[in-house]
């Protein structure tokens, strides 16, 4: 052939020739994948059920779809896939939300600062920060209405809380703030009247002032103690004895005594 004269009738590269660059193991999985698809359908044609009228059976055939993957799918299947893939979510219904009712003005409201907090319904335009709605420390509460750790967070309903950062110095941790309305109502239940709490209040009071005064009576006789154990001094000097006249003990055995005059220390000795 001349090089010169252009190739006529020049056609696409068959789809045989494509396969000539799988390796072998390549082909040998399509092959596996193709034959696992045939028995797959088959499986699936003998499994559904067959109506027909009279005595007769007919089965709905369908058509079969190469994939070219080396696997066949059925065309309902394929139909299924399109239809899910066109399902419209609809939107959710719109659900009205529950308002509550606030305990002072009796206005419906939906959202609040002591709702959220406190659990307390009064909205935030009849919120009082200074008197009826004032925050107060832990230790305030446990110390202006005698309550223990107990009542604040393990008795029913354990009382909420806040908290913020401790004014004095921000590295001494947060602070926990509480309803002064709800630890005034839990020191009613744990007391049972206002009266008892007083009662309470003087008592420990009471207390305190006799406690105060043994501290300062037992630092006063520190101080005095201290005060005679510097002014009294010891006598570090040695003892020299000063015994007195000879006595006779024994005259057998010619034994002799002195007595000290000072501490009554006693000399015993024998005679040579």
């Amino acid at each position: 052939m001349d090089l010169g004269t252009p190739v006529k009738n020049a056609s696409p590269p068959d789809s045989k020739d494509t396969n000539c660059d799988l390796t072998p193991a390549m082909r040998a999985k399509i092959e596996r994948n193709r034959q696992r698809a045939l028995m797959l359908r088959q499986s699936r044609l003998a499994s559904r059920p067959l109506t027909g009228d009279g005595g007769g059976s007919s089965a709905k055939l369908t058509k079969t779809i190469d994939s070219g993957g080396g696997f066949f799918i059925d065309e309902e299947e394929g139909q299924e896939e399109q239809k899910a893939k066109k399902v419209v979510h609809l939107p959710a219904p719109v659900i009205e939300a529950d308002y509550l009712l606030c305990d002072d003005c009796d206005k419906p409201f939906m959202d609040s600062y002591l709702s959220n907090s406190f659990d307390l319904a009064v909205c935030d335009s009849c919120r009082d920060n200074e008197v009826k709605h004032k925050l107060i420390s832990r230790t305030e509460a446990k110390q202006l209405y005698l309550l223990k750790d107990c009542d604040l967070d393990k008795r029913e309903p354990v009382l909420r809380f806040v908290l913020r950062k401790n004014p004095h110095n921000p590295r001494w941790g947060d602070m926990k703030l509480y309803l002064k309305l709800q630890v005034e109502k839990r020191s009613l239940e744990v007391w049972g009247s206002e009266e008892a709490l007083e009662e309470a209040k003087e008592s420990r009071e009471e207390n305190k002032e006799v406690q105060k005064q043994k501290r300062f009576n037992k630092k006063v006789k520190e101080l005095r103690r201290a005060v005679r154990s510097s002014v009294w001094t010891k006598d570090t000097s040695a003892h020299r004895h000063e015994y007195g006249p000879e006595e006779l003990v024994d005259e057998e055995e010619d034994l002799y005594r002195k007595v000290c005059n000072t501490c009554g220390h006693q000399l015993t000795y024998e005679k040579m």
